[in-house]
């Protein structure tokens, strides 16, 4: 059971460790550990992936990981790598995006027969009462100590409120709590969290006198430094009704090429010396590492099926006989009596998604990158009607990557 030290070694894992010796002592027999998850949107993107891809290492290892939903904390605000304080939620707000995080995990954990284990910490952060919790866990707490955490000095220039300030009590009272009642020993997360898994270390060494673990992982950004999961259409999200698996899968496959072995050793599972394998020689043959890696990913996220689906809709379209019927790509409805007035090109491909404002699709289109049925559209203001129909459907794309697929609406 040991062994998945050295898979998170060998993956590139590991940021920091609280002690590698007891850690990895700690890790011959199944352990609880634990990750926390913050409820602010109704769904995790990828930024949250290589978090949650370690604690599927952890089941997969014979140990049991607890996805810990933030529904108390996400009440007061992680300061951690934020610029400014976050808007207050409401508890309904946050138990509602914690079940669609649920469903989400489902696809990488397996839950039943509590192998895997999702808690909410507002189950007992939320009953706590003010005087006593200072009295009982804020007098183990330096504040001088407390300044130096990397996620408070940042936000000291900004502004930090008391209520922010709060958090690291409340994460380090989460990491005790858990090791008291359910035997978590391990605390896991991005590095950003280093100090506030530090205070759980501590806090619980000084309530109860023994010693817990903690380990983080780097905070991961693209080969050309931007933020993992961002893209120009926005975040990544690991629902599928906010990214499709087609619009998943075409993430992964674009991925700059210096990306392609480091990501497909923290979001996949296949063996490393296979991944060695694929990316070995580099230039073309890495198009077929990122086709294994946009499948892979795909298929741990959304199913077989699905990534399936994306695979054969990806080849279809940017094959050479590109089909303009494909179920599965993006698509956009209009109704016959919309097409039959006719509608502006750049209009179109702003309002099926290509581009984000009209100003752009006119950019696009005077550069030659926006294209119908595979024909170079000639100019902003070309008129697309019914005429443009092909078996009821309009092939849009938008550069060589970007498609959709205009459908008739009958209404």
């Amino acid at each position: 059971m040991s062994k998945v030290y050295d898979v998170f070694q060998e993956r590139g894992f590991i940021e920091q460790v609280t002690d590698e010796k007891a850690l990895r002592h700690l890790l011959e027999k199944p352990v609880s550990c634990y990750i926390g998850f913050d409820p602010t949107a109704k769904s995790l993107h990828i930024g949250s992936l290589l978090p949650i891809m370690s604690l599927a290492h952890m089941q997969k290892g014979g140990h049991r990981p607890i996805a810990l939903v933030g529904g108390g904390t996400a009440l007061v605000g992680d300061p951690s790598g934020k610029d400014q304080a976050r808007p207050v939620m409401t508890r309904e707000e946050i138990d509602k995006n914690a079940e669609g995080i649920r469903m989400q995990l489902s696809n990488f954990l397996d839950f039943s027969n509590d192998r895997a284990l999702m808690l909410n910490n507002a189950d007992w952060l939320a009953p706590l009462i003010y005087i006593d919790f200072l009295r009982d866990i804020g007098r183990h707490f330096s504040v001088n100590r407390m300044l130096t955490a990397e996620s408070y000095r940042q936000r000291l220039e900004t502004g930090l409120s008391f209520l922010e300030f709060n958090y690291m009590l409340l994460q380090a009272y989460d990491f005790w709590y858990l090791s008291k009642n359910y035997h978590c020993l391990l605390q896991m997360g991005g590095n950003d969290q280093w100090g506030n898994i530090l205070a759980g270390v501590d806090l619980t060494r000084r309530l109860e006198g023994y010693s817990i673990e903690g380990l983080t992982f780097p905070l991961i950004t693209t080969a050309d430094g931007s933020k993992m999961g961002k893209t120009q259409s926005g975040a990544v999200w690991l629902d599928r009704e906010l990214t499709s698996p087609y619009e998943y899968y075409q993430y992964w496959i674009n991925i700059d090429d210096r990306d392609v072995k480091r990501f497909l050793s923290y979001f996949t599972f296949l063996p490393v010396d296979e991944i060695e394998n694929l990316t070995r020689e580099g230039g073309e043959s890495l198009i077929e590492a990122k086709g294994v890696l946009a499948y892979e990913a795909t298929k741990i996220c959304h199913g077989k099926d699905e990534a399936d689906k994306a695979k054969n809709v990806s080849l279809q379209l940017f094959g050479k006989t590109a089909k303009d019927n494909l179920k599965g790509a993006p698509s956009y409805q209009v109704t016959y009596e919309e097409l039959k007035k006719g509608v502006d090109a750049y209009i179109l491909l702003t309002e099926a998604g290509l581009c984000k404002t009209r100003g752009e699709a006119r950019r696009l289109i005077s550069q030659g990158g926006a294209y119908i049925n595979g024909e170079k559209v000639p100019s902003f203001d070309t008129i697309v009607g019914v005429d443009y129909l092909k078996d009821s459907t309009i092939l849009l794309r938008a550069g060589k990557k970007k498609y959709c697929i205009v459908k008739i609406h009958n209404v």
